[in-house]
């Protein structure tokens, strides 16, 4: 018998949270992230992470699970998210997988073979000790010339996830990309129901705006500042995420306070874009326009049907 798993994801800021607690209330499931900043530890309020108050008694997995300078792969989210889905079935509980991530949410639904190639610290210090001297972008380069296709995914920033590329290469004389090749093979371990919510471009720029504005009355300078005292290195992968790095750029005098907000909001909303275009790909996936729904009542009731008719209790 398949394993029964509901996928929750759609852009920043459509409004994920609430409806994933209150549907994990009707349908009697347990949430786990896939928001690959909300797995730090110290990072709240430039994720928009859910506050302990606002669970109202549903399990959360998968969030505050790393520190900033902690690696956590996409291969790691799959080992742990696929095992908390199992244990869940087990427990006759519903997993709701629930955030806009598309990496992660890929490695559960697709046939994703990560390279079960074990690390050798040797290569590893060469190419530290290369970026180091010559910088992250002498290795991004090098890596695009092997592999182009694992370049253009993998940030300047992200030295671990280069380094990794490289050596998979090295150790191999196969790329990463050759790896990943069953990325758009559809997974069918899975009794699966997957929704994308989305809602009018100009309402949701208008909310990603609103949702800015408050991070900032909120104190997301305080916050970033509190990391940065910790002794984090402010180039570290986890503060190269929107709202941390404009921040980091304030406090370091190269702009201003509005020019900051104006990048933070403009960032959002091409992500937010990035993501729409991603989740499109994918034809197993029920779209559903929010606006379309009078109030949260009638939309909750919906989403509640076709989940139960989708996977059947």
């Amino acid at each position: 018998m398949k394993e029964k798993l509901f996928v929750l994801t759609g852009p920043t800021a459509v409004g994920k949270t609430s409806l994933s607690i209150a549907l994990a209330k009707k349908l009697g499931g347990e949430i786990i992230s896939a928001d690959s900043m909300q797995i730090y530890k110290y990072m709240d309020i430039g994720t928009a992470k859910v506050k302990a108050e606002e669970m109202e008694d549903v399990p959360h997995h998968l969030i505050d699970i790393v520190y900033p300078d902690e690696e956590f792969t996409v291969s790691d989210y799959q080992k742990q998210a696929t095992k908390l889905i199992k244990e869940l079935n087990h427990k006759g509980r519903l997993p709701i997988i629930v955030g806009g991530t598309g990496l992660y949410i890929n490695s559960l639904v697709y046939e994703l073979q990560f390279a079960k190639v074990p690390p050798n610290e040797e290569l590893r210090q060469r190419y530290e000790e290369l970026a180091n001297s010559y910088g992250n972008e002498y290795l991004h380069e090098k890596l695009s010339r092997i592999d182009e296709e694992s370049s253009q995914r993998i940030h300047v920033a992200d030295r671990k996830r280069i380094i990794r590329a490289l050596e998979i290469y090295e150790e191999t004389g196969k790329t990463m990309t050759e790896y990943n090749k069953n990325f758009r093979k559809e997974t069918n371990k899975y009794d699966l129901a997957m929704v994308c919510l989305n809602m009018d471009r100009a309402q949701l720029y208008e909310r990603i705006n609103k949702r800015v504005d408050l991070m900032l009355n909120d104190g997301l300078v305080e916050e970033v500042k509190e990391i940065l005292k910790m002794g984090y290195d402010k180039e570290s992968v986890a503060l190269q995420g929107i709202g941390y790095k404009e921040i980091i750029m304030y406090l370091d005098g190269q702009i201003s306070l509005d020019r900051t907000v104006e990048l933070i909001k403009q960032g959002s909303r091409n992500y937010a874009k990035r993501q729409l275009t991603w989740f499109r790909r994918d034809k197993r996936i029920h779209w559903v326009d929010v606006g379309d729904f009078d109030g949260f009542e009638e939309l909750i009731n919906y989403l509640t049907k076709h989940v139960n008719d989708k996977i059947k209790p």
